[in-house]
């Protein structure tokens, strides 16, 4: 009987997995509640209006067509039965597996204040990004019609709360839409006065980074304008606006729009593996990423408390990508009788972009920032973005806004309990 590698994840590390057993002999099922694969370091720029979501994801089904030995299917895993080597769906499908490879990802965490997230949508899917650009877009349609300044001014601030790269970015960005491409589409507002407010907790913003580049990204925001606020933490979150500690002081920031880019929390299916969690809810992983007591059992990527040097890894695409591939390839190994080995992440560098013609890009052996950071940022995520259509479109996208500042993608659509107009 052919192996059964049960796969729970088509983001990058299902994926990456998927790939290394493609035509080898393992039967291969990859499920995933959406149907598509997501490129998720731009999801800000679909948040932003600079690309539509077509744009950075690509279903799941077209880009493994060619790999004969692996079945997709569109299913929601609820539990996993570690003894009885089973993944329940939440539809009541079951799936039996001889070996399974978790990639499930995480999701944003609000430290204990799951009531902030109704007021400060996270930025992890599709979903989360439409609900984003529609609150960015509608800040300032109501301004527009807002006739009291003080609540005008308040629409006109957005207020990002991490200072990691998706902030930065979502910052970067944010600023350059209301100092170039909204500057003169409203008649009431002066979009080039809105307030960009960047919080993080910690005592620097981009803390992965080395001294010199996060500098130069303080630089590169203070140019666009953006605030930044170190050693400060949120302390409250509502419709109007959030409170901040820094130290003893206690500031109330009066922001229309408030955006979540901080904690994250793994997966709620990691924790029916029945073996330790960190805080974060990763599951504590061996060596090889496989579970305590269970090799058949791997855990991958933001679902995985593997620590690298002393340090949990980052939640980006490398961990995800090469922790999948060494889970794949060992699977292989126990297939031919051969022993595991342990997992040895290789770091190949961070990258952020921060505005207009500038970036970031700490590759180890050497460093970029400014112009050519942002060169380097294009180029290589172009190059790994997923389908021939998808890189093409991007590029034209990215050379039409940075020759005529504008954003096509400015569309307000849907719905949700926050951004209905007011009574």
């Amino acid at each position: 009987m052919v192996p059964h590698v049960v796969v729970i994840g088509g983001g990058f590390g299902g994926l990456a997995a998927a790939r290394v057993l493609t035509g080898k002999p393992v039967r291969v099922t990859l499920v995933d509640r959406r149907n598509h694969h997501v490129f998720q370091p731009l999801l800000y720029q679909v948040a932003t209006a600079t690309l539509s979501p077509g744009d950075i994801a690509a279903p799941i089904r077209w880009i493994l067509r060619k790999a004969s030995n692996v079945r997709v299917l569109l299913g929601d895993a609820r539990t996993v039965d570690v003894v009885g080597r089973r993944v329940v769906l939440t539809d009541g499908g079951v799936l039996e597996y001889d070996f399974l490879i978790v990639a499930t990802g995480a999701r944003h965490a609000y430290f204990g204040h799951p009531e902030w997230e109704e007021h400060a949508p996270g930025l992890k899917t599709l979903d989360d990004a439409l609900v984003m650009r529609r609150r960015i877009l509608l800040a300032f349609e109501r301004a527009e019609r807002e006739e009291d300044g003080a609540r005008r001014l308040e629409l006109l601030t957005f207020v990002l709360v991490g200072g990691g790269p998706t902030g930065v970015e979502l910052a970067g960005t944010l600023a350059e839409i209301t100092r170039q491409t909204l500057r003169n589409e409203f008649k009431s507002i002066d979009t080039t006065r809105a307030r960009i407010v960047v919080v993080e907790a910690g005592s620097s913003i981009l803390a992965s980074f080395p001294d010199d580049l996060r500098d130069a990204a303080r630089t590169s925001l203070g140019r666009l304008g953006v605030e930044v606020r170190e050693n400060t933490m949120v302390t409250s979150i509502d419709a109007h606006g959030v409170d901040l500690m820094s130290g003893d002081a206690v500031e109330r920031v009066a922001a229309g729009t408030t955006l979540w880019a901080a904690g994250v929390a793994a997966s709620p299916l990691v924790k029916t593996l029945g073996v330790p969690i960190d805080r974060a809810g990763r599951a504590v992983v061996e060596s090889d990423l496989s579970i305590p007591g269970r090799p058949e059992v791997f855990v991958v990527g933001d679902a995985a408390a593997f620590l690298h040097r002393g340090e949990p890894l980052p939640g980006v695409v490398q961990p995800a990508t090469q922790g999948a591939t060494h889970a794949a390839q060992t699977i292989l190994r126990r297939v031919r009788g051969e022993m595991p080995r342990p997992f040895v992440y290789r770091d190949l560098g961070n990258m952020a972009i921060v505005g207009r013609a500038s970036a970031i890009a700490d590759l180890g052996w050497i460093r970029f920032s400014g112009l050519i950071g942002w060169l380097a940022w294009l180029f290589l995520h172009i190059a790994k973005l997923i389908g021939f259509r998808n890189r093409v479109v991007v590029l034209i996208e990215w050379a039409v806004a940075y020759v005529t500042f504008q954003r096509g993608a400015r569309l307000i659509t849907g719905n949700d309990r926050s951004t209905k107009w007011p009574q």
